[in-house]
């Protein structure tokens, strides 16, 4: 017999955590403060953006339930998740505001509750922010002593926007940061049977579980700025391919092949704040993290490297074709994307420039036209610049694109349409 749930933050991890659990035959009470959203989930409907979710939901819906009364959720669960936005400050920190603001309204449940109830923070934090925010924060509330009369831990997620079911169910790792053995067993126990993996199961205190997201997210965020650079060094070099090169290290075990790979530099709603809130806390203990402060600057390098790109091969006043807006693939958010500042840019310089993406639907940036089509997108340009790694962007028929704008002139920052060099066998 598992559990019963409560998932407090019903935005695009939220919801789609309470689905997987649900999905999974776990009984599951959402909380949001979105009237609109609540009363969608409850009849059955996808109120957000996410991949697959709509058919989750209408799998799930008889074991998910949502309310916009939290105290409830809480009485009527025996663990409740906290997925809420942690935005990050000026500083580079994120804010417990919001997870402060669900511990206020749990508190005088948990207070009057009898039995364990174990409360865990998937939004991620600041190290030391489980220890010396949240703990001391419950305890007040219901008077009660972490670890003994309620269990409390830290338990982020490492998914990524458009595919968060198939991270979620098919994760490499489950990361819990516990207040006590009883609590993190009672998690274990509830994703071995959920996750179809079979993941591997990190238990360990809570410093060392939120060392460890920020820590994971900046060293994926390394590889990314390494084949980066590494492709800005072949671009010096004749005949030199960082495709080649990476494809090729990549094989060894020590080194992997996922995330290295030359292209744009990372965006999104989670690497660049992780590296920037990694170098705060690096910072406040007295140390400075020359590695993450470089993988920073070189990755904000990028957009600079393709726009010099296009001024080499089209003057001011030139008609640019940007395919693609969205930080990645697969996703319409637009959230410190590469793309999208790379048409600022443009617009800033003089350049006039039409944009197209699959998924996005709207442009921040005045000055810029939004394309119905990549065909709409190319025509009169140019210049083309491949900023998304679209799979249909890839599908392109290279002469016809090359015969329009000119080989020259079609700067590919995936190299969606590279031809590998085939090596001629010699006597």
């Amino acid at each position: 017999m598992f559990p019963k749930l409560s998932v407090i933050g019903l935005g695009k991890l939220g919801l789609t955590t309470a689905a997987c659990f649900a999905a999974k035959g776990v009984e599951v009470i959402g909380v949001d403060v979105n009237d609109a959203n609540v009363e969608a989930i409850n009849w059955g409907t996808c109120p957000i953006q996410e991949a697959g979710l709509p058919e989750l939901l209408a799998q799930c819906h008889k074991k998910l339930r949502a309310t916009t009364d939290a105290a409830e959720a809480v009485r009527a669960s025996d663990v409740t998740f906290i997925i809420v936005p942690t935005p990050s400050g000026p500083d580079g920190a994120f804010s417990n505001d919001s997870i402060l603001d669900v511990l206020d309204a749990i508190g005088p449940a948990l207070r009057e509750k009898e039995g364990f109830h174990i409360v865990a923070v998937t939004s991620t934090v600041m190290p030391g922010t489980m220890q010396n925010v949240v703990a001391p924060k419950l305890e007040a509330l219901t008077g009660k002593r972490c670890g003994e009369d309620f269990g409390l831990a830290y338990n982020p997620e490492f998914i990524a926007l458009g595919s968060i079911i198939r991270d979620f169910l098919y994760a490499d790792m489950v990361l819990i940061g516990e207040s006590d053995p009883r609590t993190g067993a009672a998690l274990e126990t509830l994703y071995s049977h959920v996750c179809d993996s079979k993941p591997h199961i990190a238990r360990m205190n809570w410093i060392n579980a939120e060392l460890a997201k920020l820590s994971l997210n900046c060293y994926v965020t390394t590889k990314i700025s390494f084949a980066n650079s590494l492709a800005a060094l072949c671009e010096r070099v004749e005949g030199a391919d960082a495709c080649a090169v990476t494809e090729a290290i990549g094989h060894d075990s020590r080194v992997g092949s996922k995330y290295l790979r030359p292209g744009l530099g990372f965006g999104g709603p989670c690497f660049p704040r992780d590296n920037e809130a990694f170098l705060k806390f690096a910072g406040e203990v007295g140390m400075d993290a020359k590695l993450s402060r470089a993988v920073v600057e070189i990755n904000n390098e990028q957009v600079e490297r393709v726009v010099e790109k296009v001024k080499n091969a089209a003057r001011p006043g030139s008609r640019v074709a940007v395919l693609g807006l969205s930080y990645k693939p697969g996703s319409h958010v637009i959230e410190a994307s590469q793309p999208v500042e790379i048409v600022r840019r443009l617009v800033d310089d003089g350049y006039r420039v039409r944009a197209y993406d699959p998924q996005v639907k709207d442009i921040p940036c005045d000055g810029a036209v939004l394309a119905r089509s990549a065909a709409s997108c190319l025509e009169e340009a140019d210049c083309c610049v491949i900023a998304t790694e679209w799979k249909e962007f890839g599908q392109i028929e290279r002469g016809e694109l090359e015969e329009k704008i000119g080989p020259e002139a079609i700067i590919d920052c995936w190299q969606m349409r590279r031809e590998i060099p085939v090596p001629v066998a010699t006597a």
